[in-house]
């Protein structure tokens, strides 16, 4: 059998035709053809795929900045020598910040900020593609920003779901962003007073000095030089906390992936801070049910109340790791999968966790001829981030102190150089030792559903990798309410409603999660699958 997994390449369950993607040297999957594009560009000239990793990671930040910036956050999973390795370069609290200096600030209630500088904490990404680049990479780092220069200096044609994405973000930041800290967005990001429309051409200056400099500096100017002093003088100008010496203490951390075994299978996510932990405390319950061998209804319902179980630990323990009062391994292991499994009855319950807001993110892999795999995901979460953007500097910063609370007694409370709890996840599969493949999907807190979804999708129902994608999916958003997308089978949605699940149809499929997947076959081939909801693309050779 050429695949590890035992999938039919035409069973096609769904409406959907589509059918994945064979290539033999290389290939790059993410949300934009054109950021595809740039990380094929370094496979051709005899990088690696770290290499095109970094390329399309920097590219993205010019091509969907409603999803990511030069302010993003990033976590890698990176196959190479017969070895996952973990990257975690998720940023921490500023060291001036506290709970009662946030609570101070004007309208201020018990939460924190969703927008403006009090959310925005060290961003880790370009110090993550100078790390990867570092440690696994072949062409030179400013060879891999080239692609990103040039599309923000020459300008591309803003592709439908990106118009989609921006006119939403310009009109939610009409009502919430009005102050002079933001001025900075809407001169880098509407200049036209407006979000683009589709085919419009978007050039973004700003952006190219930046890559340049990062590109030259090897991400050093960003964090220790010019670039720093820009970013710490607007904090203390618009009454931030991030300084100077915040960015020039941040590392990215190399970690060891976690895991747990599904059918077989092992699936890897990064290690709290980040909530890929979610996806394996929901598979470690759900790997005692015969999911394949249950009825539509029974397998959603099994489903739905594991996911909800695995949110309630991790929203209630979850944390920067020095700060959790449990051993998160705990989770992991078989008895206690078996224990929560035991819990769930033929109804509905309602575990006691908090309302779970939308994301923005960008989700990415790539795999070469030589066997180097990379899952990488990207993020300034809720979509532009904070709001904030450096003056002059194209950064628009990441939002991520959002997900702190202000309960002093809460695990996940805010703290100065804390990192948060993180929703943004890379996963990677193997099977006794050997790479399957990377995959992730984005989308905030729905990213461990989306998980869950395509890995049962591939393992338990047989689908390859494009339909395990492109097949209907389902959203918990709180207590027992469910969102499902319109082509999810009515019939089946109506049972479930009978078990006590709150069962809603989406009008629009934008918050589903959009994800990528490539699977290595025995003989060597690669095989993607590309996220069907968005202006998503395989490029390969």
């Amino acid at each position: 059998m050429q695949s590890p997994i035992a999938f039919d390449p035409l069973y096609a369950p769904y409406p959907s035709r589509r059918l994945p993607i064979c290539a033999r040297n290389g290939m790059v999957a993410t949300s934009s053809p054109l950021a595809a594009a740039a990380g094929l560009a370094m496979l051709r000239q005899g990088g690696n795929a770290v290499d095109a990793i970094v390329a399309t990671a920097a590219a993205l930040t010019v091509l969907e900045p409603t999803s990511n910036g030069l302010g993003s956050d990033a976590f890698a999973l990176v196959w190479t020598g017969n070895e996952l390795h973990g990257l975690n370069a998720s940023g921490v609290a500023p060291r001036e910040i506290s709970i009662d200096k946030v609570r101070a600030r004007p309208g201020v209630g018990s939460d924190m900020p969703q927008y403006g500088w009090a959310p925005v904490m060290v961003p880790g990404a370009p110090a993550a593609w100078a790390e990867l680049a570092a440690r696994f990479g072949r062409l030179p780092f400013a060879t891999l920003l080239e692609p990103a220069i040039a599309y923000a200096t020459e300008g591309y044609p803003v592709g439908p779901m990106l118009s989609w994405l921006w006119g939403n973000a310009f009109r939610l930041y009409r009502q919430h962003c009005t102050t002079s800290e933001f001025e900075e967005w809407y001169r880098t990001f509407a200049p036209a007073g407006r979000a683009p429309e589709t085919g419009e051409l978007v050039r973004l200056p700003d952006h190219a000095k930046t890559l340049a400099a990062i590109a030259s500096s090897r991400a050093e100017d960003f964090y220790r030089g010019d670039l720093a002093k820009r970013m710490a003088a607007d904090s203390a100008a618009f009454g931030g906390y991030l300084t100077a010496a915040d960015l020039a203490a941040y590392r990215p951390e190399w970690v060891e992936p976690i895991s747990v075994n599904y059918r077989g299978y092992d699936l890897w996510e990064i290690p709290p801070n980040g909530q890929g932990i979610v996806a394996l405390i929901a598979l470690n319950i759900l790997k005692e049910f015969p999911l394949g061998n249950c009825g539509g209804v029974e397998a959603c319902h099994l489903q739905w109340e594991a996911i909800k179980m695995a949110f309630a630990d991790a929203r209630h323990y979850v944390t920067d790791p020095r700060f959790m009062r449990v051993d998160y391994h705990r989770f992991l292991e078989p008895d206690f999968g078996a224990m929560r499994a035991r819990a769930i009855t033929d109804r509905a319950a309602t575990p006691a966790v908090t309302d779970l807001p939308a994301g923005g993110t960008v989700y990415l892999c790539a795999a070469d001829g030589e066997g180097n795999m990379v899952s990488f995901i990207q993020s300034n979460y809720m979509g532009f981030g904070s709001g904030i953007v450096v003056r002059d500097t194209g950064i628009a910063l990441q939002n991520r102190g959002a997900d702190f609370s202000l309960d002093a007694g809460h695990v996940n409370c805010l703290a100065p150089g804390k990192k948060s709890y993180h929703t943004i996840i890379p996963a990677f599969v193997t099977k006794e030792g050997k790479a399957v493949g990377p995959m992730g999907v984005m989308g905030g807190y729905m990213q461990p559903q989306g998980h869950v979804q395509v890995l049962c999708n591939l393992l338990d129902f047989h689908l390859n990798p494009q339909q395990a994608l492109d097949a209907p999916r389902w959203q918990w958003t709180r207590n027992g309410r469910f969102l499902v997308e319109s082509g999810f089978p009515v019939e089946i949605a109506r049972q479930l409603a009978t078990r006590g699940h709150t069962v809603e149809v989406a009008l629009d499929d934008t918050s589903f999660g959009r994800g990528q997947m490539i699977v290595r076959l025995d003989n060597g081939v690669l095989m993607g699958g590309t996220e069907p909801r968005t202006d998503s693309n395989i490029a390969c050779y």
